[in-house]
Formats: C-alpha cells, sequence, structure tokens
C-alpha cells in the first residue's frame, strides 16, 4: 500500500466522528441540549434549590445578580433563580398532562373518523373539532375557572382539551392517506375489523408524526400556561409559575429588570429548544427533508 493511501485512510478515520456529527440534524442538537437544560432544573428543583423559594427576606429585595444570588431576588426577597428551578417543574408538568390529554382523547378520535371516513361519526368527530377550535385555551381556562376555580389542574384541563382537535386532525389525515394502501386493503381481505387495523397497521406507520406534533403542542402548552398564569389562571401561589412571576414583575421593569428578564428568558429558551428539537425530529424522521436542507 502506498503511502499516500495510509495517510487517506488515517484522514478519513480522523473525521469520521465529525462527518457523523455534520449528518446529525443541528436543530436536534441544539434543540435537545436546550430542552435537555430545562428538565434537568426541573429535576433538580425535587431535591435541591439555592434558596427556599417559599421564604420571604423583605431586606434582601430587589437584589441584583450577585454571588450569593445568581439572577438576583424579586420583591419579597425571593431567590430567582430557586424560583426559575420550580417554576420549570410546573410550566413542563402542565405542558405534559395537557399533551397527554390531547394524545389519549385526540388519536383515536382520529383513527376513528379516518376509518370510517364520510359516516356520520366522521361528520360529527370533525364537527365537533371545529367547535373546540373556535374557542381558544384562554376562554376555555375562563370558562372552568368560573366554575371550579383557578387552580393548575384547571390549567391542564383547559390546554388539553385545545389539544384534543389538533391531534385528532393530524391522526385523520395521516390515517387517511394509508387506508388506500396494498398493505391496508390485504389486512381487510383478511377480515381485520377498522379498529384493529386501526391499532395494528395505522397507528404504528404514524406514530412517528404524532411525536413531532407532541413535540410541538408541548412548546405551545409552556406558552399557554405561562399566558393562563400571566392573568391569574393558573397555578396559584405559593408555587410559582413563570406567567406569574412576569405579571408581578411588569411594574418593576424600571427598577429592577431582573425580575422580568429571568422568566421571560426561561420561557424564550425553553420554547425555543422544544420547537427546535421538534423540526429536528421531524428532519430525523422525513429523509427526504433532510436531502433538502442538507
Amino acid at each position: 500500500m502506498r503511502m499516500q493511501d495510509l495517510f487517506r485512510l488515517a484522514a478519513l478515520g480522523l473525521f469520521a466522528p465529525v462527518r457523523v456529527v455534520k449528518l446529525m440534524s443541528r436543530n436536534l442538537i441544539l434543540g435537545g441540549a436546550l430542552s435537555g437544560l430545562m428538565l434537568l432544573l426541573a429535576l433538580l428543583s425535587f431535591v435541591w434549590t439555592p434558596f427556599d423559594h417559599t421564604v420571604l427576606d423583605i431586606p434582601a429585595k430587589l437584589q441584583p445578580p450577585n454571588s450569593v444570588h445568581w439572577l438576583g431576588t424579586d420583591h419579597f426577597g425571593r431567590d430567582i433563580l430557586s424560583m426559575i428551578m420550580v417554576g420549570a417543574r410546573t410550566s413542563l408538568a402542565v405542558a405534559l398532562l395537557a399533551v397527554g390529554i390531547g394524545v389519549s382523547l385526540g388519536v383515536p378520535l382520529g383513527l376513528a373518523a379516518a376509518a370510517m371516513r364520510g359516516s356520520w361519526l366522521d361528520e360529527l368527530i370533525m364537527r365537533g373539532n371545529d367547535l373546540v377550535f373556535a374557542f381558544p385555551s384562554l376562554v376555555i381556562a375562563i370558562l372552568i375557572t368560573a366554575v371550579f376555580g383557578p387552580s393548575a389542574g384547571n390549567a391542564i384541563i383547559a390546554i388539553g382539551i385545545f389539544n384534543i382537535p389538533v391531534f385528532a386532525r393530524v391522526a385523520r389525515g395521516a390515517a387517511l392517506s394509508l387506508w388506500a394502501r396494498e398493505f391496508i386493503l390485504a389486512a381487510r381481505v383478511a377480515g381485520k375489523s377498522h379498529a384493529r387495523i386501526s391499532a395494528e397497521h395505522i397507528l404504528p406507520n404514524i406514530v412517528n408524526l404524532l411525536i413531532v406534533q407532541a413535540t410541538i403542542q408541548f412548546s405551545l402548552g409552556i406558552l399557554a400556561e405561562a399566558g393562563l398564569s400571566y392573568v391569574g389562571l393558573g397555578a396559584q401561589p405559593p408555587t410559582p409559575s413563570w406567567g406569574r412571576m412576569l405579571a408581578e414583575a411588569q411594574t418593576l421593569v424600571s427598577l429592577a429588570p431582573h425580575v422580568a428578564i429571568a422568566p421571560g428568558l426561561a420561557i424564550i429558551l425553553t420554547v425555543l429548544g422544544l420547537n427546535l428539537l421538534g423540526d429536528g425530529l421531524r428532519d430525523r424522521f422525513d429523509p427526504r427533508l433532510m436531502e433538502r436542507r442538507a
């Protein structure tokens, strides 16, 4: 073997990891890193926070970021970093449970509508979706709060109800494109019922699309929870919430801007990370998009 060939093989082996990284989606890596960071903060808050977020320290109120309070303190002297960490688990939990409601109810409805396309059941499900879409999650939350009172649980229900038609439409649209395929026709000839075909053949082939949609709805759930907490319809004191932190800081922006910047950045980075993660997953599950962006 010639010396040039040896150098060429060595170069290929040396830069192989770099080539693999380049093939990976940048959005997937960055989105996963941001989302993982927020998840880590939320999980860490169960066992440790720099300070107790429920303790008031009036003499230390409105301190700017320093070596003791890394993100400063609020108007009650509470450590902002500790509140951000506890608020992360509140926002993530609300969004996760709301997406879970949307998936568990919306996907079966969408599969049923696709299986019975053109029937009264399909029409009923789709018109019901249109009815829910007519009321934003904030309006639904106001209606629920008027009856049961403001709480994180009611925010979960409100956001979850809004997610149901989203997943129903996605599942129905993806399933309709599969019902005309040959393997579905073969399953029908074999005598399988619509429900069995949907569970055994349709759902496994659309789960990737549902994962991407769930990631996107997760980020929207973070925004919705922050919006509901901002107007007082989400998690109630003493449970920290990013949205309520922004609401409490709106009159302090000129005096202590760090009180509003910290929760605002937390919301921005979390939503950005989840959106990038969803975009990266879409690239992963659809090689044609990956080739187009390369």
